[in-house]
């Protein structure tokens, strides 16, 4: 075998969508307890975005949990952001990855999680999660 087989006729177009995609900007403010090691969780249950491939929505849950450092994210901008991805079109994969990346950049906390769980298409459910502790 030469490589990974990719089914479906999904192409690498289909893989970066959504990728370099801009979105509204990630705001923060001053943690005010910076001494501190505490953990903010923040949901939203009602996150879209499109498969890029099909054009179908896709929905799920969105969890960013972390401990800040010098900054906090401003819940507003957050939203705004997230609602970015309403008609991008854009793997699950991608997008916990994206929201993960673009997330540690802005607010750059001491440990983040980012966890999808979207809801079932054909019968499959997708949970993706990824974690991270500053060194």
């Amino acid at each position: 075998m030469n490589g990974p087989t990719v089914a479906g006729g999904y192409t690498e177009d289909h893989a970066r969508s959504g990728l370099a995609d801009p979105l509204p900007e990630l705001e923060c403010f001053a943690n005010q307890f910076p001494e501190s090691d505490y953990v903010i969780e923040i949901e939203t249950p009602e996150f879209d975005s499109v498969c890029p491939k099909t054009g179908l929505p896709d929905s799920g849950d969105i969890r960013i949990q972390y401990i800040p450092d010098r900054l906090c994210v401003e819940l507003k901008s957050l939203k705004l952001y997230l609602l970015g991805y309403r008609n991008m079109g854009i793997f699950s994969e991608n997008v916990v990855n994206r929201i993960f990346e673009d997330f540690k950049q802005a607010v750059a906390p001491r440990w983040l999680k980012v966890r999808g769980e979207f809801n079932a298409r054909g019968g499959l459910h997708t949970r993706v999660e990824r974690e991270h502790r500053a060194g």
